[in-house]
C-alpha cells in the first residue's frame, strides 16, 4: 500500500492500482484534528468524516477542486473538537449525519458529556443512528461500522476491509489510545475495544483522529497489554 502526502492531505492507493475510493486528511482546529473525506472513484460521491473546527473552507474547496458533491457526514464520536464545522456544512448542503445512539444526545446538545467547549457549538440532529456491524456504502466502497466505545459511549471506527483501512476516530492513536478519563469514558469498554481491534489483519492501515497513520500490526503488542490491564482493573 503507498500512501503520497501533500499539504496534510493523504491519498490512498493500492500498489498503485486504484481503489474504490481515495481518502484525503485535512488537519485543523486547536486539537489538529483529522478530518477525512472519502472521494468515490466510480461516483461524484464523497462522505466527511469528523468535520473538525476550521475544515469547512478546506473540505468545501477539495470537494469543488475533485468535482465532487457531498453526500453524507460519517461521526466516529461527538466530541466538539470532531463535530464543530457540522452545521456549516449542512447550511451548503442537506446531506444525512450518522452517528452512534450512544454519542447523539451530545451531538444535539453540545457540552451534555460533561466536557467543556472553547468555541461556539451549533446542535446538530443525527439523521440517523448507526449500529456495530452495519456497512456504510459510499460508490462502491463499502465501510463496516465498529463500536468501540471507551473514549466515549458512542465512538465507533470505519472499516473497509477491502482495502484494510481503518478510520479509528479517538479510539486508537500511533503508540496510544484515546483519552479514557473523561465523564463519559470507560477504561473497562476502552480495553475490550483495543482488544477486538487488535484482531484485524495486521496489514490494516489506520488514520486516527489526531497525529499520523499507522498499522495494526506496528501498534498490536501494546494494544494487547493494554486491554489485559484496563480489562483486568474492572474484574
Amino acid at each position: 500500500m503507498r500512501f503520497v502526502h501533500s499539504l496534510g492531505i493523504c491519498l490512498l492507493l493500492l500498489h498503485g492500482v486504484a481503489v474504490a475510493f481515495e481518502l484525503q486528511k485535512i488537519t485543523s482546529g486547536p486539537f489538529q484534528t483529522n478530518s477525512h473525506l472519502i472521494l468515490s472513484t466510480s461516483s461524484r460521491e464523497a462522505v466527511v468524516v469528523d468535520p473538525a473546527p476550521e475544515s469547512f473552507d478546506k473540505i468545501v474547496s477539495l470537494l469543488e477542486k475533485k468535482q465532487k458533491k457531498l453526500s453524507a457526514i460519517w461521526i466516529t464520536h461527538s466530541h466538539w473538537d470532531h463535530t464543530a464545522d457540522c452545521h456549516l456544512l449542512l447550511q451548503e448542503r442537506r446531506v444525512p449525519v450518522v452517528v452512534h445512539k450512544y454519542d447523539a444526545d451530545n451531538l444535539q446538545t453540545p457540552g451534555s458529556d460533561g466536557l467543556p467547549c472553547y468555541i461556539d457549538m451549533q446542535p446538530v440532529t443525527a439523521s440517523r443512528y448507526i449500529k456495530d456491524g452495519e456497512i456504510l456504502t459510499i460508490g462502491e466502497s463499502k465501510w463496516r461500522v465498529i463500536h468501540t466505545p471507551g473514549h466515549s459511549p458512542g465512538s465507533v471506527c470505519f472499516y473497509n476491509e477491502e482495502d484494510g483501512v481503518l478510520l479509528s476516530g479517538d479510539t486508537l492513536f500511533a503508540t496510544t489510545m484515546g483519552n479514557i478519563s473523561f465523564p463519559t469514558s470507560s477504561p473497562h469498554l476502552m480495553g475490550t475495544s483495543l482488544f477486538r481491534l487488535s484482531t484485524l489483519p495486521p496489514q490494516t492501515k489506520v488514520f486516527p483522529g489526531h497525529g499520523e497513520a499507522t498499522t495494526i500490526e506496528q501498534e498490536r503488542s501494546w494494544m494487547l497489554d493494554a486491554a489485559e490491564g484496563l480489562c483486568e482493573e474492572k474484574r
